[in-house]
């Protein structure tokens, strides 16, 4: 088993991804009924999901200031930080009726899939460098359907508990902790110089470029989860107005949602012709225009406006893979002290 993993460890790194980041969005999946039955709001909502980006920041900066990654392998990382996260986020199922308290579940589940995501690009360098842009791609691609698949989850357990979705979630956490732990770290990890402190990463943004790149990814960023977190609940609208059930919602979260990923990876076949850095600018510029029009065309048509849903899901993931490999000709004296690797 050991030999057939090492010998395609592009899919063996995308699918504990893909399993591990279903933490991300595992509340917003079930959010109809977990909302119905604890009584919470829609601004619940959004707090709850700034919790784990705010979990998720916190641990990217702490990786790269300490070196954990560097010291303990990424594979270990990887793997003990989705056995952590899938426990928090069983842990959430017994917490979720005091507010403040599922708010720091949260965040500690933000912080563990820092160990995650991050983890998971700089395994796919150590493993395959030679085709590192593609298997990017591939990656995020599978980030975006780990997003979307709590939603998937909740669809095929209707009419059960808002709770199985949840302790789902986990279970895949802790299958892909077993996949990357089996798998090990790869041959080709670049060397590490150590921890980075944060005064030297902050010098690149005296780089014009990296100010531009960065900027960027933070305004893409910023309209990326705020469209994810808001799917579910467009959706729905749309759904009312057209007097269908809600039962459809987490279906149509989910296909909305899920074919970024296609659009991620088409972006990352794409940038091989155009350069990533034309990529990137008609992605943020599509994907952008959807974001200020929607609001000014929520009047028309429901199918119309579902339709433009699933437009802006396609458009809104092949900027993802660009950003990377825009960021390689800017060296910070360390090669860990790129955000690709670290």
């Amino acid at each position: 088993m050991m030999n057939l993993f090492r010998r395609y460890p592009l899919p063996v790194i995308v699918i504990a991804q893909l399993f591990g980041t279903s933490l991300w969005f595992s509340v917003n999946g079930v959010w109809l009924s977990f909302s119905r039955e604890l009584v919470l709001t829609e601004s619940d909502l959004g707090l709850m999901t700034l919790s784990v980006q705010a979990g998720f920041i916190s641990g990217t900066l702490l990786l790269a200031v300490t070196g954990l990654a560097d010291r303990f392998g990424a594979s270990v990382m990887f793997a003990v930080a989705s056995v952590v996260g899938a426990l928090v986020n069983a842990g959430f199922i017994l917490a979720a009726g005091v507010f403040p308290l599922a708010l720091v579940l949260r965040f500690l589940t933000g912080l563990c899939l820092a160990g995650i995501y991050p983890l998971g690009m700089k395994m796919v360098i150590a493993w395959t460098p030679r085709y590192a842009g593609a298997a990017l791609a591939w990656l995020v691609g599978m980030l975006t359907l780990g997003t979307a698949l709590p939603h998937l989850m909740r669809g095929a357990t209707l009419g059960m508990p808002w709770q199985w979705p949840l302790a789902g979630a986990s279970v895949l956490a802790l299958i892909g902790a077993g996949l990357i732990w089996r798998l090990g770290d790869g041959p080709h990890l670049p060397k590490s110089a150590g921890p980075v402190p944060l005064r030297k990463g902050l010098v690149a943004l005296g780089m014009p470029r990296f100010r531009a790149v960065a900027g960027g990814y933070m305004g893409h960023m910023w309209e990326l989860y705020a469209f994810w977190m808001l799917t579910p609940l467009l959706v729905g609208r749309e759904l009312d107005r057209l007097a269908l059930p809600d039962s459809l919602v987490p279906w149509l979260a989910f296909a909305i949602i899920a074919l970024g990923s296609l659009g991620c990876i088409g972006g990352g076949r794409l940038s091989r012709t155009r350069g990533s850095e034309w990529v990137a600018r008609v992605a943020l510029t599509t994907s952008g225009v959807f974001c200020l029009i929607y609001p000014l065309i929520s009047g028309l048509p429901s199918g119309f406006l579902l339709l433009a849903l699933c437009c802006w899901g396609l458009l809104s993931l092949p900027i993802r893979p660009s950003f990377p490999p825009w960021l390689l000709p800017m060296p910070l004296g360390n090669s860990s002290a790129r955000p690709w690797q670290s």
